[in-house]
């Protein structure tokens, strides 16, 4: 089978959990190249496998001259459609020497910026090619002296990573609740968590900051093993820091709206002050208890569900009550844990945020469909 060559771009996307719009998909003699640091999705690669085949045209003629024909792929959670941006290949010696100028000034780019990510420490164990392939899923983002970086209530689809500069946190009132500075990292609790974003963090003097969506986050976390462990250890710090507050009120029990604070809080809160005791959790007639033995877990029920599968289960639940009383039983407290307790909550963690996008794309499908 032969194929043409050419250039494609993603010209509108729609919950696709690899690419993104204005990246390329490159045919040439017979070889696909997919965006950089990309990994391949055997149902785009098929499609586009038809598509340079001999069937369909890349152009067509109309009144108006010629337009590019538009193409779809749609085998899986979400929706991209391209189109056909030029030939590869070009026909005079000017134009080759200018494209090769420009890709050589494209890789020194990314080279500077992926030299850049190597002195933030978040970064130290990655190899030149991995900072090459992370730097292109970034986007270095430069903000002025007091310009506002997030705003609290902002939708939580981003992670920054000071570059250089400082940034402040601020409270509602205006007052600077803590500074921050190279390499520190914010906006990952509320990509992990699917919350909004909670404070407001402004530019104490000019920045520069590498900023990631939620996809391309998705993507090095599961790229990038080193990274998930520290970005969920980040979480997981800075919820324990949120809840100091609320500690005090373990000695006595504790009973509360889970609107007020998820059971992912909780259940840390519960083990970071190493605490014995049962918590229950009441929602939509149902009924779920995780028992602590010195802040580790010992048993979670949740329906006809028990153990580690309740236990991420409940992680999801996002209403209802719950209350929490101290002390076991001589026979719970003979339970054996049930598995390291970071482990298990970086494990909910993680399905809980591939079920929210799971439904979120099902969801828009869903709508593409009725329409």
């Amino acid at each position: 089978m032969q194929f043409r060559n050419g250039i494609f771009i993603i010209t509108e996307e729609r919950h696709c959990p690899l690419y993104n719009v204005g990246e390329e998909l490159d045919v040439s003699e017979g070889n696909l190249t997919m965006p950089a640091g990309k990994a391949t999705c055997l149902t785009l690669a098929r499609e586009l496998i038809e598509i340079a085949s001999e069937g369909e045209s890349y152009e067509k003629f109309s009144q108006s001259g010629i337009e590019k024909n538009k193409f779809e792929c749609g085998g899986c959670t979400g929706i991209i459609r391209f189109e056909y941006k030029k030939e590869k290949g070009f026909a005079t010696l000017q134009m080759k020497l200018l494209v090769a100028t420009e890709r050589r000034e494209k890789i020194r780019e990314v080279s500077h910026f992926a030299g850049l990510l190597r002195s933030i420490e978040l970064f130290s164990t990655l190899s030149d090619d991995d900072l090459l392939d992370l730097a292109t899923l970034l986007e270095l983002t430069e903000y002025p002296w007091q310009f506002p970086i997030t705003q609290k209530g902002d939708p939580g689809n981003r992670l920054f990573i000071i570059i250089s500069g400082k940034a402040e946190v601020i409270d509602d009132h205006g007052v600077t609740l803590a500074e921050l500075e190279k390499g520190e990292v914010f906006g990952e609790m509320s990509l992990l968590s699917g919350e909004r974003v909670t404070t407001t963090i402004m530019a104490a003097e000019p920045c520069k900051i590498a900023v990631m969506n939620h996809k391309n986050f998705r993507h090095i976390l599961v790229r990038f093993p080193a990274l998930q462990v520290f970005f969920y250890k980040l979480l997981v710090s800075r919820i324990t820091k949120m809840n100091l507050q609320r500690a005090e009120e373990l000695s006595s029990g504790m009973v509360g709206q889970l609107s007020d604070i998820s059971p992912v809080e909780l259940c840390q809160m519960i083990n970071s002050n190493q605490k014995t005791g049962r918590l229950y959790l009441e929602y939509e007639e149902k009924r779920a208890v995780i028992l602590f033995n010195e802040g580790e877990l010992v048993h979670a029920e949740l329906n006809e569900h028990e153990g580690k599968d309740a236990f991420y289960e409940i992680l999801s639940i996002d209403n209802g009550r719950f209350k929490f009383s101290q002390g076991l039983s001589e026979k719970e407290e003979k339970l054996d844990v049930i598995g390291g307790f970071m482990a298990m909550l970086m494990e909910g963690m993680k399905q809980l945020d591939d079920k929210r996008y799971r439904v979120t794309g099902y969801g828009r499908m869903n709508n593409l469909l009725e329409e």
